[in-house]
């Protein structure tokens, strides 16, 4: 098999293994031993998948919210992230973070934040830390279309800009903000992409290519790698789900039904499947034994985290900021 066929099927199983997982979540997550806010990714996976598998494994990535492809897509531990649903010890935030706080540390997947924009700054300051480190390494930051409307985009954008920092601003336009329509808070239909290629190269592509996102990435991250500074990229995608919670959940009315089922017939994970069968470097048996080794390992991770203990009582001060 080629290393272009490789590529290709190591990017279907990462979006195939998120889907998964995401889906067993929403399933789940009616039971009650969940007890932390989810917000899902699915019909996202190719923006994670495209972006992570052009970093390196030290490279740095500063997630979100919805970060759950992210952490995954970067390397991070499964039975770690259920286990953290889960709120027990064994957590990659040892139970005290739940799904919007998710850190792997070891992957470089150096934390989310339940803040919108909070993760922005953080992106560019490892980028900095790199600079100022002499390490050639690059910060990768996940941002919504709500986040786009926060002030310290354009703070951090510009810092990066003056200071030519190898970061890659990553904005997942799934065209809502909880409920609100991008075009309801965004006078323009793009944000950054006025500025000239030799200041801000930026670039608006189908977040449910996984191959043109991955095409992308590796562009700006070699850009960043060679001292040029950063790189903006505007994924066009969709949450198929609702802002939170499991489908049952979702509140009625804000999106055309129509709008839903359209974006659902883009699948990111279905498009390239197909792709793949036809050009015949997936068959029926590979698919399905890929499926069974994923399925497989979820059912493991669920065990994991639901055997797992939760915090003691008297550790609930550890792992705070203690200012005095």
């Amino acid at each position: 098999m080629n290393a272009d066929a490789t590529l290709k099927l190591r990017l279907f199983g990462d979006m195939l293994r998120i889907r998964r997982v995401q889906e067993r979540i929403e399933s789940e997550y009616l039971k009650d031993q969940m007890r932390t806010p989810v917000h899902l990714c699915i019909g996202q996976e190719a923006v994670a998948v495209g972006v992570c598998a052009a970093l390196g494994r030290r490279d740095y990535v500063s997630s979100n919210h919805r970060g759950h492809g992210h952490y995954l897509a970067k390397g991070g531990d499964l039975n770690a992230l259920i286990a953290e649903l889960h709120c027990r010890e064994t957590g990659c935030s040892k139970g005290r973070g739940g799904s919007m706080h998710l850190v792997d540390a070891g992957v470089g997947h150096l934390g989310s934040s339940s803040i919108v924009g909070g993760g922005i700054p953080i992106g560019a300051g490892l980028g900095l830390a790199a600079r100022l480190r002499g390490e050639p390494l690059v910060s990768a930051v996940f941002f919504g279309d709500g986040a786009a409307d926060e002030g310290v985009l354009y703070e951090s954008v510009n810092f990066s800009m003056l200071k030519k920092l190898p970061v890659i601003y990553v904005l997942e336009n799934n065209g809502y903000a909880v409920c609100s329509q991008v075009a309801s808070r965004q006078a323009g239909d793009n944000v950054f992409h006025g500025l000239g290629p030799d200041r801000l190269p930026s670039a608006i592509v189908d977040g449910n290519d996984v191959l043109a996102v991955y095409e992308r990435a590796l562009a700006a991250a070699a850009r960043a790698r060679a001292g040029l500074g950063p790189s903006f990229i505007e994924c066009r995608t969709y949450r198929v789900l609702g802002h939170a919670g499991c489908a049952s959940q979702d509140s009625k009315g804000y999106r055309p039904g129509e709008e839903v089922e359209s974006w659902m017939r883009k699948c990111p994970v279905a498009a390239l499947r197909d792709r793949l069968m036809d050009e015949g470097v997936l068959t029926q048996t590979g698919l399905a034994a890929l499926e069974a080794e994923i399925l497989a390992a979820i059912d493991a991770a669920f065990a994991f985290a639901q055997a797992s203990p939760y915090p003691e009582a008297s550790g609930l001060g550890q792992y705070l900021f203690r200012g005095e």
